[in-house]
């Protein structure tokens, strides 16, 4: 059965998953592309190269955003947000790179990126399009099944 998300859920599978789809829109064309991206104080970061998503996205700032977790037919979430598009530039580009670089750095690494602090030079590459999009409206869906039961029969053995 197919059910609401929680708003709980919601926030944590945002937060755990890294790569979501970006829907955007300009001249009457509809355009997905698929994006890694951190999550962070109800915002998804993420950076690009220039491209047909970024110029789209300065035409009209109004984005979709979606992201799923499937394990299989039965078993899935997923979360459909809305939100506006706002590029960034200097020190917020440079806090941006700082929240997508903790997201994907392994452990180790990510102690030293805490430890360069939130002001860095030249973290950002040349032509480097860094942006977040503002969640201001979200929902999500999932279905769960009961454990297949070659699964109930092998735990009770």
């Amino acid at each position: 059965m197919i059910a609401v998300l929680p708003d709980a859920e919601i926030e944590r599978t945002l937060a755990d998953e890294f790569v979501g789809r970006l829907g955007c829109s300009a001249d009457g064309r509809p355009y997905i592309v698929p994006i890694a991206y951190a999550y962070h104080g109800g915002c998804v970061y993420s950076h690009t190269a220039e491209g047909l998503k970024v110029r789209m996205m300065r035409k009209n700032p109004h984005v979709c955003f979606e992201v799923d977790r499937v394990e299989d037919q039965s078993n899935w979430r997923s979360v459909v947000a809305w939100g506006t598009f706002e590029e960034l530039h200097g020190e917020p580009a440079e806090d941006a790179m700082r929240i997508i670089l903790l997201r994907f750095l392994p452990a180790k690494a990510r102690d030293a990126v805490e430890d360069l602090g939130a002001s860095r030079p030249g973290v950002l590459e040349e032509g480097a399009v860094v942006y977040r999009i503002r969640l201001t409206e979200r929902t999500g869906r999932f279905q769960q099944s009961a454990p297949p039961l070659h699964r109930f029969f092998q735990a009770q053995a």
